[in-house]
């Protein structure tokens, strides 16, 4: 059999298990693996180097399907090219099955990120093709040579929603300022969408938009396999993160939805399938790979086993030359922070004491952070243009740019949306980022924040200005229901902490974690720094809810549970009503999320349930405190947007203050 014949066998195998997959789940998306049949085949047969006997190989080039409901594609791959068997293609879109609906990562060998919200991929790539571009910085200050050791690829599959989705915008931007040379994009532009034609809604010039980001670009027939391969050649070689645009046609091959908008996300069904299947000379028997397609992919995989053990035997003659490199590469490929590291940093920083009496939230973790970079080399710090105010800045370290990238800091500009997703990337190169902007803005980053949860990457999420009470910028920027939003998560931790020292268990905390994000919510405004001999240790924490200020009898008569700011409030209303005579206990609950996952026998005893007057105090919304006050209960919380003033006339205005707690509660119990 002639070279071009066993090619295109091997395409169009592609394209048949891609159909095959969606037609046995009776759902899916046939319409891209049909389309970019010939894009996957030139990149993975002649391009991608990865091992897959070994996924997780560092010098691995990474794919990226960003357009994530092509998956049937993907893992007509990942099965051909030897990570999948033929049962989990069987399985597609079904119950705990390796294949699901869109790629997921942690569960699917050879799936890099999880994808399918439009431009995560894209924008996560870019926080991939960063994370090498520092450990590949790290290894040079060892020696010249080892920059080598690492130089890897990124490549990411994009469809037209991809570049629609605002997010290309900010992560392409900020891939062009920085010079990304070992990132590839390849856009499948089939100009289809759901609802039709691009032309309705997309009709700007894609090339000069990524030109204007400092992008290399060239346009090409994507169904031209010489185009393909020519172009990724010249891609390789760029200084310049690339983009190729290659036109190509939905559904190409089948005889009635070909180039039609139909072809997105629906089975074409049994006749169409039989159809292409005759019109591509294939086998009528389902998921058939012929023995010449499977012979010639197993000589790619050769190569490609001869290439990983060129570089097995060059990282082991690197170890025995540079004795630096072995630690550095043991700490760059666990996924964990070392364990003596965390006990030094937890050490110095139970050292740290905060002088002043009062102290905003935010500025505890600035001084913390300062310690951690010290400690923790993996740390990477970065805000949406905001640094100073939220104090996300290691102030020794200079900014990440195109010739520096030995930086601790990335200057992300207003982008904080592409934040959240290079962060992810980050992660996913077992970096530990840690990212910032006002909370009132993580509802530009909320997806990436939701996929954090979902891939289990610990990624720190920094949110200054907590409440209405960062006063005169008004509603516009004061959170009212932002902590009820992120405690909807699931597999997110929230720490809103009530002082300094509660922030320096938080952010030691947020750094042990190993498969959760940490959301932390810092106040703008001093609050006070509570006298630790006094109250109870800030290592309570730890425990996301503790007793900070006992009663003073023996029974209990009332309950003040507080996060944040409000906790010194809660204890200034715990003395009134001592004054009174009851007994009353002071519970601060910086993580909910933390505090349920306590077993039940300290939870109770924390809160415990024959308590009748409970109440809780936030300066957010209500929802969700009435497990914690009872159904008699008071929760005293801001169910309205704010307003521009002073934040202590705010405090006034919205009823936080003691004296107006402690009549609220009295009146409410009748007490």
């Amino acid at each position: 059999m002639q070279k071009e014949d066993i090619v295109k066998k091997t395409i169009n195998c592609i394209r048949i298990l891609s159909l095959e997959c969606v037609e046995e789940a009776k759902s899916g998306h046939p319409g891209l693996p049909l389309g970019a049949a010939e894009i996957f085949y030139v990149l993975w047969h002649k391009h991608l180097i990865f091992c897959p006997e070994d996924p997780k190989w560092l010098n691995r080039d990474r794919f990226i399907l960003s357009a994530g409901h092509g998956s049937a594609g993907l893992y007509s791959l990942l099965y051909m090219y030897g990570f999948l068997s033929i049962e989990d293609l069987k399985r597609f879109r079904q119950f705990k099955s390796k294949t699901p609906g869109h790629p997921e990562y942690g569960l699917t060998p050879g799936v890099e990120t999880t994808t399918g919200p439009l431009g995560q991929g894209f924008a996560t790539a870019v926080g991939i093709a960063l994370g090498q571009r520092i450990l590949q910085q790290k290894l040079k200050i060892i020696s010249s040579e080892l920059s080598e050791l690492i130089n890897h690829k990124v490549y990411v599959l994009v469809g037209d929603g991809d570049l629609m989705e605002g997010v290309s915008y900010e992560a392409g931007s900020l891939a062009g300022h920085l010079c990304l040379n070992n990132l590839i994009v390849i856009y499948d532009s089939n100009k289809t969408t759901i609802d039709g034609s691009t032309d309705l809604t997309f009709t700007e010039d894609v090339d000069l938009r990524f030109k204007a980001f400092g992008w290399e670009v060239v346009k090409i027939d994507g169904h031209n396999l010489e185009q393909l391969d020519s172009s990724l050649n010249f891609a390789k070689k760029s200084t310049k993160p690339f983009l190729i645009i290659a036109s190509t046609k939905i559904a190409k091959c089948s005889p009635n939805f070909e180039g039609s908008h139909k072809a997105h996300g629906a089975p074409l069904g049994e006749d169409e399938v039989c159809k292409i299947k005759e019109k591509l000379m294939w086998s009528k028997e389902k998921f058939y790979v012929p023995d010449d397609v499977k012979n010639y992919i197993s000589l790619r995989l050769k190569e490609l086993k001869k290439e990983y053990e060129r570089w097995q035997d060059n990282l082991k003659n690197c170890l025995k030359k540079y004795p630096k490199l072995k630690s550095l590469l043991d700490d760059y490929l666990s996924t964990d922070l070392d364990k003596s590291q965390l006990n030094d940093l937890l050490l110095e920083l139970k050292n740290l004491k905060f002088d002043k009496e009062f102290l905003s939230t935010r500025t505890a973790f600035g001084n913390v952070l300062q310690i951690v970079a010290k400690k923790i080399d993996k740390v990477i710090v970065g805000s949406a243009d905001l640094a100073h105010s939220t104090n996300a800045l290691i102030k020794d370290s200079g900014a990440i740019q195109k010739d520096n990238f030995n930086a601790k800091n990335i200057y992300f500009g207003v982008r904080e949306h592409a934040m959240g997703c290079i962060s992810n990337g980050l992660a996913l190169y077992n970096f530990r980022p840690i990212c910032s902007t006002f909370l009132v803005f993580s509802d530009y980053m909320r997806p990436p924040i939701r996929l954090a949860s979902m891939m289990k990457l610990p990624v720190v999420f920094v949110f200054s200005h907590d409440s209405v009470f960062i006063g005169e910028d008004g509603p516009t920027h004061q959170p009212v229901e932002h902590l009820i939003s992120l405690r909807a998560i699931p597999g997110l931790y929230v720490i809103r902490p009530a002082d300094a020292y509660e922030t320096l268990y938080a952010v030691y905390f947020a750094l042990r974690s190993k498969d959760k994000p940490v959301a932390l919510i810092l106040t703008r405004q001093d609050v006070a720094v509570l006298d630790r001999k006094k109250f109870s240790s800030a290592s309570g924490l730890l425990k996301g809810g503790y007793i900070i200020s006992k009663e003073k009898n023996k029974t209990c008569d009332i309950i003040l549970i507080a996060t944040g700011s409000e906790v010194y409030l809660a204890i200034q209303v715990q003395e009134l009503l001592q004054k009174d005579g009851f007994s009353v206990r002071v519970v601060s609950m910086p993580s909910v999320e933390l505090f349920e996952e306590q077993p039940q026998n300290y939870r109770d005893e924390v809160i415990p349930q024959d308590v009748k007057i409970k109440v809780v105090i936030e300066a957010s919304r209500t929802i969700g405190w009435q497990k914690y006050a009872g159904d008699n209960g008071l929760i005293i919380g801001i169910d309205h947007f704010g307003n521009s003033a002073p934040y202590k006339i705010l405090q006034q205005e919205y009823g936080f203050t003691a004296e107006k707690i402690y009549e609220k509660l009295r009146k409410h119990f009748k007490i």
